[in-house]
């Protein structure tokens, strides 16, 4: 099955409490209360569109649907509009040796990379089972996908699982990383995952 190394993304955020994303001490703030001025990733990103980050469940939407069309230009600011800053995408599979590993990402090596695979090849990709867990800001979803190279093609030329770990920031929903690994010959999506 071919490997496709654009098919979705997840990122990670590792700041220790206490420290800002650039690394410099911080006043602790109590759990659970809202920020009144833009974090680091509010004020770094571009404007996300409302719809885009209002539940899990749409941010889930917008980032396939960004990456998704056919071949062509893709909306790489609406993309980075969706990550937290330091965001990661991750990934995973066995390289041409067949030794397992994982590949990290930030969202523009995602976008320079991708675009390279979307200016030639058409790239739909859709959920198609998410178990979806949230408690207070966080949130974690278990996202099955299948990717096409046409919207309608009969079968999936890949298809995989996609860990989305989101925060809530108390104004909206941003992804922190999304790991991956696509099913191979050697292993399928369990009977569990697809629906």
């Amino acid at each position: 099955m071919k490997r496709v190394f654009c098919r979705t993304l997840i990122l990670v955020l590792s700041v220790a409490p206490g420290f800002s994303a650039t690394g410099q001490t911080k006043p602790q703030s109590p759990p659970n209360t809202a920020q009144s001025t833009p974090t680091p990733a509010q004020a770094a990103a571009p404007k996300a569109r409302p719809g885009d980050v209002d539940t899990p469940e749409h941010l889930l939407a917008a980032v396939y649907d960004v990456i998704s069309g056919p071949a062509g230009k893709r909306d790489w600011d609406r993309f980075r509009s969706f990550f937290y800053t330091g965001a990661r995408l991750m990934p995973s599979g066995k390289n041409q040796q067949g030794v397992l590993g994982v590949r990290v990402l930030t969202p523009d090596e995602y976008a320079a990379r991708g675009q390279a695979f979307f200016d030639k090849e058409g790239f739909f990709e859709r959920s198609v089972a998410n178990r979806v867990e949230i408690w207070d800001h966080i949130a974690h979803v278990w996202s099955t996908y299948e990717s096409r190279h046409a919207k309608d093609d009969a079968k999936p030329f890949a298809r995989g699982i996609n860990s989305f770990q989101l925060f809530n920031d108390g104004t909206r929903w941003w992804v922190l990383s999304i790991y991956w690994e696509a099913e191979d010959a050697e292993h399928s999506l369990p009977e569990q995952y697809l629906h």
